[in-house]
């Protein structure tokens, strides 16, 4: 009987640290924006070349 009541209490304090952990979690902003670091994969983001840069540098020297 006495392992059921610890395992319970166990549990109960587990439980009590993750809604601690998930209400922080709420409070710092990590919820605030759920739209768009799904939608920003989808964007190609264009990406100079060095060589074309470096090649420029070189014919103007």
């Amino acid at each position: 009987m006495s392992v059921i009541l610890v395992l319970i209490l166990t549990s109960i304090i587990v439980a009590i640290v993750f809604l601690g952990a998930f209400y922080w979690a709420v409070r710092s902003g990590q919820y605030d924006d759920t739209y768009s670091p799904s939608v920003r994969m989808l964007f190609e983001e264009k990406k100079k070349k060095k060589n074309e840069e470096g090649a420029g540098i070189a014919e103007k020297v």
